[in-house]
């Protein structure tokens, strides 16, 4: 399974008194006959370990008390067990405080170690699938090459080609759904590596023993290190958690992942030689970019964390050259060098008699002083290893590229050709892919606030002009004449407002970057909320300011790129690309571009907006109409798509979403973005991290060489998904904004309050003061449903919406649906993601998380609102699809879930009951602060046991 599914199949640790610190025994012949052998055996050791470390660090009577909630929890699901369930609720009613935060701790590391075991788990049977020599498997890129080359029309060059054209990058954002610290994420990567050590190494019995003392070392720091953060994070604070991932994974397995593409290139068509590919693969990010509604992103913070990923990049560089020059000792007369490979050696300040004869080390500590200087010159300090000798910076990556370039091609061309393939070959695709920005920083901001900013600059410099009282074609008349002119608008002499200043320093910073770091640094400029040209012409005229478009020389240094994110806002999308192709000065500044314009499509706020069911239709339609536009006007379109963690934000598995896409909505480019939690599960890990790089090379490339003309998507198919996608959206708005007394139930029953004051994120929970949905940012609306069980915004209206089908179609519909789910991918795959939506959804949880809602009325007219479609939505899907039961075209993740409740349960429960408690002494005036930790810790366990927290 991939890392990017909600849950993997394993079952979850037991606390196991009687085998206390024994070691895993080796895979035996009767576990070869069951693969998940291996990950049970894992699992019981982590748990052995955690029930060890609870029982040493809190005594024998926790132990015995969590052992008992543990049983009894197991049985009530397992055995569907009254009594059990009665024994339960009675000895959680009476815990203490002390004991509360107990059991929620340790409950929640039940998850984290299960987690960590998965992963691994992954890793072992992806190498096993190797070693047997398996059929590639969907998702991989043996897979996706197999499937290009069985099309006669497709060859090893025309890869080649296609990859020279190609981009392809997850960016990684902030968004506060991430509720791990870091130093918890450091403690696991610990065990992962222990485990790992485990499965792959023969160990001695002196071996076994000091890897499992270092297994109980690491599950003690995990136990003893706190679970929630005590202030909350800094933007600064973001940036340095995403740049762990590059440290961890992205500067190591992606070099790794291209030179195993073009290995399998060149063993494809050996005319070709040893093809090195363009960079197309590239990891991007918002943090320390991102402004929309988050006022603690200024020029300053921008500036620093670009510095950050420059000093993480160099760094690495550096480190990488050191242990190259110890690797290249080569002397001459025992190898020959070229006559470039000579002079750069001969330039090189390292005049030591040791070296004299070592042209490679030479040129190698030349080329260290040269990045190390470059180094002081970006950052204004020296980096930790100082160089031989002072030297001239490097002006820019390609300049390091090439004298690394310089080295591989000497080595090539003397016989050593196996040399330059090693670390050489990562650190030269390294500095192409990452060069000395490391991940191009998108900016974005929310289209309301550039108008205010554009409409002051305007006021100030021509009274009267009252720029936001015209209508659209008056503003675009407005903002035309400024782009045809090189004329500033703004004055140094003139005192603007806050916001007004604080924008135009953010992109006078992005000029400052593309001079400094290279144009590479700061690619995208990311509009919220567009809905009419004027918002990217607005933007524009902000980019001329600080010199980033230069009308007189036609010249554009960033995209421009429209986000488009409500219902409405998808619906119009085309036409205002229409109306965008249309302007003669827009086209020439695209032309500076390539010929090549991004469109962003928000999965999180159209959901919000009309729930599940219309919003993954309302964007597979507008991707088919911006493909039409596209196609129309010459240009190439590249799809920015705006994926969260949780279904009910666009996630699931990556593999089939792109897949699913309309007929050429890729064309071989394609962006995602990456979402807290999600990024953890996907490359906290360095394999798995590789692996999930690899599903969004192989499903683009199959996706991008699907044979054109392919059959459309039947009429009938498209009829029948309006009419369910009319009545799930009446059905859902019907519900969320339309039910008067809805906001006072969401607060009530979900933890929403308590996530708003959790320090998980710079970003505040809303976009307003207040508590109204509209203003509600996605990613709390959808962590709340989560962790009470509900996951309403992954499947509400479904229900409601075949059942007025089947009425109006009486005859025919259900064959229809059943027809499309087989036929057609983009419905199988929303079908797909809601079974497994649903499988983690629970009414008996839910309700006593509704039983918070004072007023009684109320909380029974919504909740058995809920209720009611939640049960028609199952029927529905179960009819469709022809399972008899949730998940049974995929039993390993339904034994995964149904093993993980009883872990769950106790924490739903137990941060019942803390809610209540909290509420109540709120009311009075006095808050325990014991009680809004154990809240918090609760929150923190319940998204660690789902895996999918927003």
């Amino acid at each position: 399974m991939r890392a990017d599914s909600p849950f993997h199949a394993c079952p979850l640790p037991e606390l196991d008194p009687d085998r206390r610190g024994q070691a895993v025994p080796l895979l035996t012949e009767n576990m070869t006959q069951d693969k998940d052998a291996p990950l049970r055996e894992d699992i019981r050791l982590l748990g052995r370990l955690l029930g060890d470390t609870v029982r040493d660090q809190q005594g024998a009577a926790a132990f015995e008390l969590i052992e008992r909630i543990r049983q009894n929890s197991v049985r009530f699901r397992r055995d569907d067990d009254i009594a059990a369930r009665r024994e339960l609720e009675d000895i959680l009613d009476a815990l203490s405080r002390e004991q509360t935060i107990q059991v929620v701790r340790a409950f929640s590391y039940f998850s984290h170690l299960a987690n960590i075991a998965e992963d691994q788990h992954h890793i072992r049977r992806s190498r096993a699938h190797l070693i047997a020599g398996s059929a590639p498997r969907a998702g991989s890129l043996a897979h996706a090459l197999t499937e290009a080359f069985a099309d006669e029309a497709t060859d090893a060059a025309g890869l080649v080609e296609f990859f020279d054209a190609a981009l392809i990058s997850p960016v990684l954002t902030a968004h506060p759904t991430e509720v791990q610290r870091k130093s918890i994420l450091n403690c696991e990567t610990v065990i992962a590596r222990l485990l790992d050590e485990r499965d792959r190494m023969q160990l001695t019995p002196e071996e076994a023993e000091a890897n499992l003392e270092a297994l109980r070392r690491a599950v003690l720091t995990l136990w003893q290190t706190r679970m929630l953060r005590t202030a909350k994070l800094s933007v600064i604070d973001e940036v340095n958690n995403g740049l762990s991932y590059f440290d961890t994974t992205f500067l190591h397995e992606l070099p790794r992942l291209y030179a195993g593409l073009e290995d399998r290139l060149a063993a494809a068509a050996p005319a070709l030689g040893a093809p090195e590919l363009a960079a197309f693969l590239q990891v991007g990010s918002w943090i320390g970019g991102d402004r929309d509604g988050n006022p603690y992103v200024t020029a300053e913070v921008l500036e620093r964390a670009l510095a950050m990923h420059a000093a993480v990049a160099l760094g690495h560089y550096l480190d990488e050259l050191h242990v190259l020059g110890s690797q290249l000792s080569l002397g001459l007369g025992l190898v020959s060098a070229s006559e470039a490979l000579l002079a750069l050696a001969a330039r090189s300040p390292d005049h030591s008699p040791h070296r004299s004869g070592e042209p490679y080390r030479r040129a190698i500590s030349g080329i260290y002083a040269r990045l190390a200087a470059t180094y002081r010159h970006l950052l204004g300090s020296a980096p930790a290893r100082h160089a031989v000798a002072e030297a001239e910076p490097y002006a820019g990556a390609a300049a390091l590229a090439e004298d690394l370039d310089v080295l591989h091609r000497s080595l090539v061309a003397n016989g050593s050709g196996a040399l330059a393939r090693g670390r050489l070959r990562h650190l030269r695709r390294a500095v192409k892919v990452f060069g000395f920005h490391l991940a191009p920083l998108d900016l974005r901001q929310n289209s309301d606030v550039h108008e205010r900013v554009v409409a002051e600059l305007l006021e100030l410099a021509r009274p009267g002009t009252a720029y936001s009282s015209h209508d659209e074609a008056g503003r675009c008349a407005l903002l035309l004449e400024e782009l045809a002119t090189a004329r500033p608008l703004a004055s140094p002499h003139v005192r603007y407002s806050d916001e007004t200043e604080g924008e135009l320093a953010i992109f006078r910073a992005a000029r400052r970057a593309h001079l400094r770091y290279g144009a590479e640094a700061i690619r995208n400029c990311i509009i919220s909320k567009t809905d009419d040209v004027s918002d990217l012409l607005e933007l524009a005229v902000l980019l001329k300011e600080a010199g980033l478009l230069r009308p007189l020389e036609h010249a554009l240094d960033v995209n421009l790129v429209p986000l488009f994110e409500t219902i409405g806002d998808l619906e119009q999308a085309a036409g205002v690309m229409e109306r965008l192709f249309a302007l003669p000065i827009y086209r020439g500044l695209l032309a500076a571009r390539g010929h090549a314009q991004e469109v962003m499509l928000g999965y999180s706020d159209s959901n919000k907006d009309g729930g599940f069911l219309t919003s993954g239709w309302a964007l597979y339609k507008a991707e088919g109409e911006l493909v039409e536009v596209f196609a129309r006007h010459g240009v190439r379109l590249r799809l920015f798509h705006g994926r969260g963690g949780s279904v009910g934000r666009g996630g699931g598995p990556s593999y089939q979403a792109i897949l699913a896409q309309p007929e050429g909505a890729v064309q071989g480019q394609i962006r995602l973005t990456e979402q807290g939690e999600v990024i953890g599960a996907k490359y906290g890990n360095p394999e798995v991290g590789r692996r999930n790089l690899e599903v969004l090379v192989a499903a683009t490339l199959e996706t991008s060489l699907r044979p054109a003309g392919a059959a459309p998507t039947p009429p009938a198919f498209l009829e029948a998904m309006q009419q369910l996608s009319d009545a799930a959206f009446a059905a859902y708005r019907g519900l969320v904004y339309e039910t008067e007394g809805f906001e006072q139930y969401f607060w009530e029953s979900t933890v929403i309050a308590e996530i708003a004051g959790l320090n998980i994120g710079s970003r505040p929970a809303s976009r307003k003061k207040g508590t109204r949905i509209e203003d509600l940012r996605a990613i709390p609306w959808v962590f709340s449903w989560s962790q009470c069980r509900l996951m309403l915004p992954g499947w509400f209206g479904f229900g409601s919406a075949v059942q007025a089908f089947l009425a109006a179609r009486p005859g025919d519909g259900l064959a229809l649906l059943q027809r499309m789910v087989r036929e057609w991918s983009f419905f199988a795959t929303l079908l797909s993601n809601m079974d497994m939506v649903l499988a983690k959804s629970d009414l008996a949880i839910a309700s006593r998380y509704a039983a918070l809602v004072k007023d009684a009325a109320l909380r029974e007219a919504i909740f058995g609102r809920i209720r009611a479609e939640l049960q028609t939505t199952v029927e529905a899907l179960l009819a469709i699809t022809g399972q008899a039961g949730l998940l049974d075209g995929n039993p390993l993740l339904k034994r995964s879930i149904r093993n993980r409740f009883p872990y769950l349960d106790p924490l739903n429960h137990v941060q019942v009951e803390l809610l209540r408690r909290h509420r109540e002494q709120a009311a009075d005036g006095s808050v325990d602060e014991r009680i809004r930790n154990g809240i918090h810790l609760s929150i923190n366990g319940i998204a660690a046991g789902l895996r999918n927290s927003g």
